[in-house]
């Protein structure tokens, strides 16, 4: 086997020092600038240009150079159609011996003032796929030897997996801003959750929010509402991800703006009204708003709600269920729909749990759901046995979230959900 000449040894080094390029964490400017520098020197050339292909725009952007001045930088459109460009992307290197007198030269004006006579080209690929052009230039006749074509060929190649490394880590470094940004989002949706349920005398109070996702679309409140008066809302804003939370937001705080004044029946329904406008006005095509609100008033042992097309909460008195679904359409479709409340009494020991779709429509692997059937059910069970024990009267509403989505994950298991849980639990102690 011949020995390797000093020469050589010397440009074999200087592409390994070039993959190197390759492996480090720089932007794609920086990759592509550091690319065309090394490419004049490994080969002692004049000057190198690189150009990404646009595929929108079809042509090639030039995004670095090397030993060529900012006019030559400018002079024009190259297209994806011009000769030169066709043949490197076919495979070809392609060897201009005189630029300034062939006629697959467009811009040989400009090739003149630059001093540029030689130039090879050939196509940087990645799996295949062209992404763009490096081209050497040399300021005097030189006939480019095989050699140089595979130093080029070769050099081209690192130029690919570096632009393409360059550009896989701007597109991490970005999907780690938006995935930061997002946890941020589920902080501050969360902090929408009261953290704990308030304490009104008649009233025991809990409730559970387990989210699918950082964000999403679910919320419940509470609005003391003078001394012993609370309005309690549960929500579903129709989406998943940030828009569902921007929404979510903006709805909350609508609501607690439109509640804070009067707490008639007539001022409830009002309420109601002008939560339907402002969806209407920010929601899009196939977007809604589900929404359970009502008033209880534990000294008069009352409660009044609207039901805007929620999941029905349930009302368990001596172990039979009441639906609460009197309302009417869904908040964000029509803009003066026709709602309908209803008054109901409340007596010592009722229990009503208000709950989103996400606990019912929990699946297991074998794709069955829970189902709102199961949750009643359940519902029923634990106020009389909370988790399998003898009968307690004394069972809290905390209690009662606990032993339902107790039975809720043995259901479930271990299977995978795509939507929130929101669950409020009130029992009626005075």
């Amino acid at each position: 086997m011949p020995r390797e000449t000093k020469e050589q040894i010397e440009r074999n080094e200087q592409i390994y020092q070039l993959t190197t390029l390759v492996a480090g964490r720089i932007t794609l400017q920086e990759a592509l600038d550091k690319l065309a520098e090394a490419a004049v020197k490994i080969t002692g050339l004049k000057a190198c240009s690189i150009r990404l292909l646009d595929e929108e725009a079809g042509d090639l952007k030039m995004r670095s150079t090397f030993g060529l001045s900012e006019e030559y930088r400018n002079k024009g459109v190259v297209t994806k159609d011009d000769p030169v460009i066709k043949a490197a992307f076919a495979g070809e290197a392609v060897v201009l011996d005189d630029m300034q007198d062939d006629d697959r030269v467009a811009f040989k004006e400009a090739t003149i003032r630059e001093g540029l006579v030689g130039q090879l080209t050939v196509a940087m690929k990645f799996r295949d796929k062209p992404i763009g052009v490096l081209r050497l230039y040399s300021g005097k006749p030189v006939h480019f030897e095989t050699d140089d074509i595979d130093l080029a060929r070769a050099i081209g190649s690192q130029c690919a997996v570096a632009i393409t490394n360059a550009r896989l880590y701007a597109e991490a470094i970005e999907a780690d801003r938006i995935t930061e940004q997002v946890r941020l989002a589920g902080l501050i949706q969360r902090r929408m959750i009261p953290d704990k349920a308030p304490k009104i005398p008649g009233l025991d109070i809990a409730a559970a929010y387990i989210p699918c996702f950082e964000v999403g679309g679910d919320f419940y409140d509470f609005l003391q509402l003078g001394e012993n008066k609370i309005a309690v809302a549960i929500a579903d804003v129709i989406g998943k991800g940030v828009p569902a939370a921007i929404m979510t937001s903006s709805f909350r705080g609508a609501l607690r703006a439109y509640s804070e004044c009067d707490y008639s029946p007539d001022a409830l329904l009002e309420t109601v009204r002008r939560l339907n406008r402002m969806a209407c006005q920010e929601c899009r095509a196939g977007e809604f708003i589900s929404l359970f609100y009502c008033i209880i008033d534990p000294e008069k042992g009352t409660i009044s709600y609207f039901n805007c097309g929620h999941e029905p909460p349930a009302l368990l008195r001596n172990g039979k269920i009441t639906d609460l679904n009197k309302g009417g359409l869904v908040l964000g479709v029509l803009p003066k729909p026709d709602y309908q409340s209803e008054t109901l009494q409340l007596n010592h020991g009722d229990c009503l749990v208000f709950y989103t779709d996400g606990l019912i429509d929990a699946v297991n692997f074998d794709g069955d759901a829970w189902g709102r059937e199961r949750l009643l059910e359940t519902f029923g069970k634990t106020a009389k046995y909370p988790a399998g024990r003898r009968f307690s009267p004394d069972l809290n509403a905390e209690g009662m979230i606990k032993n339902i989505l107790g039975y809720r994950r043995r259901f479930v298991g271990l299977a995978p959900q795509v939507d929130d849980t929101s669950m409020v639990v009130i029992k009626v102690t005075n």
